[in-house]
């Protein structure tokens, strides 16, 4: 077992990217999961099982376990574990487990999944489609994104339909090769159903962080994820601004990630060793969280106006960093309410290749406000319709512009705000 280094603030698994952590993964070439015999198989699903079991029983943050029996569940579970004959049906199990938790943050990911995820920001195999579980359809996924010129675009799929999944059809557990022939069944918005077949082509990398200057007086660093490298490319970007230049950071869709980058984008706008949250482990001892003056090469935090997209896929550490910046009155938030899904996690490499996500240390705001279950309220209200998407608006981006264009000239910070979490 080999756990991440340090700690992170990322959200339970998803297929939709990466799931970074405070140490970068070795990354190798992607390959499939072994074949496996039916005693070998059952072997490799005890290791997995009482791998996840005994993590949740001795490293849980709440060693009180939000009140399960976890002994009770072990007894329930595990025979259904040592059963499964492939990786779905023993994660489907692992993920029901670690559901009595009630924890967002709590979850396994299998090892194709791992896969993927490991190779995000290399050229690779893909289809090109983002999904998120469906609760309305468990075991199905709704497609959260199209990606342009990939498959899935050229196969007419769209935003809002769901992927069911089932026997003899592809599902996020398994492989996905270049020129191999998946079939996937699809549901439109209607209910119809949209069977395809699609040839995963290698696409190139999306990069973590994007700078848009196209409009005068404002830079947009949209940032996909707290990434290894985001605080010195924030850094970079915030360099020489002029201080009449307005800020957007775009965190909507962000899952989280590195907790040391979280505190490093703190610090781009906060003195060094103001007090932003408390995290509590398993301990019960608190530690108080400052901002560090790490950004980048900065010698300490710019003075620009600063205004935050969120939306209710911004996670854990996307939803630290605005709640942070909004509570010491420092930026403007803008967009949906936010997931509330935050708690700092850690991830250890489960025996066949899959991981294991846990939640390590509680969070509250440097407020006394716990996010959990809560999320950030944004300051203002805005959401993108899919027609706006399809018609290329976006009315959080410009209610963004528009509040920080009325804030009165000269004023570089905003100061005294109350917080709207």
């Amino acid at each position: 077992m080999s756990a991440a280094m340090g700690l992170a603030l990322v959200a339970a698994p998803s297929f939709a990217g990466a799931r970074a952590t405070d140490e970068a993964p070795a990354v190798a070439a992607p390959t499939a999961s072994p074949v496996l015999s039916p005693r070998e198989r059952m072997r490799m699903n005890q290791r997995v099982f009482d791998q996840v079991w005994g993590e949740v029983r001795t490293q849980y943050y709440d060693p009180r376990l939000h009140g399960v029996d976890w002994n009770a569940a072990r007894g329930v579970y595990r025979p259904r574990a040592l059963a499964a004959q492939d990786d779905r049906t023993l994660y489907v199990v692992l993920d029901e487990m670690l559901g009595l938790l009630d924890d967002d943050h709590a979850g396994a990911a299998p090892p194709a999944v791992v896969r993927r995820q490991d190779t995000l920001r290399q050229p690779r195999a893909a289809i090109g489609v983002t999904l998120r579980p469906d609760p309305a359809h468990p075991g199905d996924y709704t497609i959260e994104s199209v990606r342009r010129g990939s498959p899935a675009e050229a196969a007419g799929v769209t935003e809002g339909w769901r992927l069911h999944t089932g026997e003899g059809l592809w599902s996020p557990e398994q492989d996905v090769v270049a020129g191999r022939v998946i079939n996937l069944a699809f549901v439109d918005e209607e209910g119809r159903p949209r069977p395809l077949d699609l040839t995963p082509v290698v696409m190139e990398p999306q990069p973590a962080f994007v700078a848009d200057r196209s409009r005068p007086g404002v830079v947009v660093l949209k940032v996909d994820g707290f990434e290894p490298g985001l605080g010195r490319w924030m850094g970079r970007e915030l360099a020489d601004l002029p201080p009449e230049t307005d800020v957007i950071v775009d965190l909507r869709g962000n899952p989280g990630g590195r907790l040391m980058e979280a505190e490093a984008v703190l610090s781009c706008f906060l003195p060094r060793d103001q007090v932003w949250a408390t995290r509590t482990p398993r301990s019960g001892r608190q530690i108080v969280m400052r901002a560090g003056g790490g950004c980048g090469e900065l010698n300490g935090p710019v003075a620009n106006p600063v205004a935050v997209l969120v939306d209710g896929d911004s996670r854990s550490a996307a939803e630290l960093t605005p709640a942070a910046l909004q509570e010491a009155g420092r930026a403007t938030v803008v967009g949906e309410r936010t997931a509330g899904a935050v708690l700092v996690s850690q991830e250890t490499r489960l025996p066949d290749g899959g991981r294991l996500t846990l939640s390590r240390a509680d969070f509250v705001t440097s407020g006394g406000v716990r996010l959990e279950k809560r999320g950030v309220t944004p300051d203002y209200e805005a959401a993108a319709t899919r027609e706006d998407r399809q018609a290329g608006r976006d009315p959080a981006l410009q209610a963004a512009i528009s509040a920080l264009a009325a804030r009165p000239q000269g004023e570089t910070a905003l100061a005294g705000a109350a917080p709207a979490l």
